[in-house]
């Protein structure tokens, strides 16, 4: 998936109790697109502030010892520490910086604050990426970052190339709280390297006032009506997926007779396509700037934006299923500040730094503590509260090196093509 601003959506507490990605995997067809709420939905309200209970100082009155019935002078006295706590990490005297990869937008401080509480002398640095191509490629690179945050499509990749480290998830204070479905994505070869942080999807977002009919399916992005007004993301696998699906294939087990199919689509695609889309801020302005009418593969942050800019837009999960991905985070084998790793991945698994996410960004949260922190008219504008969400979203797999390259070879085919 692409990410340039770090954005993708979340999930309600109705939704998630029902959450099996096995269910993802199959494809049903629902009769009918699931369209999200208008221009009318209520405005989304400013995310809760964090809780200033998450850090408690060490700072305790001290006890006095006892004294001994002998006329030596009593013990000096002594502090009394409390225990650390998954909700109360206790400043210590690190200092340094550390290196995360990192999706723009998502560098945010309250993403992460019981880390700057717990670390006031580190320093969190980023390398950012704008798409999972160049997170690959920073990630064989550089050999100073500490922290990664891919996703899944390309998990397998950093752990064939020996780039990131099995995680110890006793050391993780909320590992109890994550989705278990979403946990098993970062689960490769039986070991845990991935911990999930955000989850979403790409739908289809359409400019009610511009369009005679409102998309339905990926098959209706070829429509002639939306020639010269439409794009799609500069993605091979999304792209690849959405066009598969509206064949009704499967894309991880085509055949090459379906293969070339799904690559001849998208080359007839491209007449109706004014550009392909890498940067969410700039498709978004030339969406409400009228420029455009369909934007394929949306992000929802997209129409979080357009929606508080009162844009007339609606927000499409097209009848074959939407493309759907999760993000983790992970340690890097190189890495010489595991300790402060760790630290960083609590912090933002932490609830209030994962419900703080979802109200900026729109995305899910893979901590279930965290959706009762989620602001309720974001749950609505997104239409989160269905329980048969899920089922209706097709997860992209992490990929071999193979597939990786297949996707990359005919992605530059395609877009050469005339």
């Amino acid at each position: 998936m692409n990410k340039l601003s770090g954005i993708r959506f979340w999930v309600t507490l109705i939704m998630i109790a029902s959450f099996t990605l096995a269910a993802c995997a199959s494809q049903p067809t629902p009769p009918t697109a699931t369209v999200v709420p208008t221009v009318n939905t209520p405005t989304l309200t400013q995310a809760p502030m964090l809780n200033s209970s998450l850090v408690v100082p060490n700072t305790v009155t001290p006890v006095q010892a006892k004294p001994a019935a002998t006329v030596t002078p009593p013990p000096e006295p002594t502090a009394v520490q409390p225990e650390p706590t998954a909700a109360a990490a206790q400043p210590n005297s690190a200092s340094g910086s550390l290196l995360v990869l990192e999706w723009a937008g998502y560098e945010k401080p309250e993403f992460y604050k019981p880390f700057v509480d717990q670390h006031p002398n580190v320093k969190v640095d980023y390398s950012f990426m704008a798409d999972d191509a160049e997170s690959f490629a920073k990630a064989l690179s550089n050999p100073d970052l500490d922290v990664m945050h891919p996703c899944a499509n390309y998990y397998r990749l950093f752990v064939e190339k020996g780039l990131v480290q099995p995680i110890d998830t006793s050391r993780l204070k909320y590992w109890n709280s994550i989705y278990p479905d979403l946990a098993k994505i970062g689960n490769i070869d039986g070991k845990q390297y991935f911990i999930p942080w955000d989850w979403s999807y790409d739908g289809i977002l359409v400019r009610t006032d511009k369009v005679k009919k409102i998309p339905q399916s990926w098959v209706d992005l070829w429509s002639p009506e939306f020639k010269g007004h439409e794009t799609t993301i500069d993605a091979g696998e999304e792209a690849y997926e959405m066009t598969a699906l509206s064949l009704a294939i499967d894309p991880y087990t085509a055949t090459p007779d379906q293969d070339a199919q799904i690559k001849q689509k998208l080359i007839d695609l491209k007449p109706n396509l004014v550009n392909y889309w890498s940067d969410p801020t700039e498709v978004s302005n030339l969406m409400a700037s009228g420029d455009l009418w369909v934007i394929g593969n949306a992000w929802n942050e997209t129409y979080v934006n357009l929606i508080k800019e009162k844009t007339p837009v609606q927000y499409i999960m097209p009848k074959e299923k939407a493309i759907g991905y999760s993000c983790g985070y992970a340690i890097s084998s190189k890495t010489k500040n595991v300790d402060l790793a760790y630290d960083f991945i609590n912090a933002r698994t932490d609830p209030q730094s994962e419900a703080n996410m979802a109200n900026d960004q729109g995305y899910g949260p893979s901590n279930k503590d965290a959706v009762a922190l989620i602001d309720k008219d974001m749950v609505k504008l997104l239409s989160l509260d269905k329980p048969d969400l899920l089922t209706k979203i097709f997860f992209m797999k992490p990929l071999t090196e193979a597939q990786h390259q297949h996707f990359t070879d005919l992605w530059t085919e395609i877009k050469a093509a005339p």
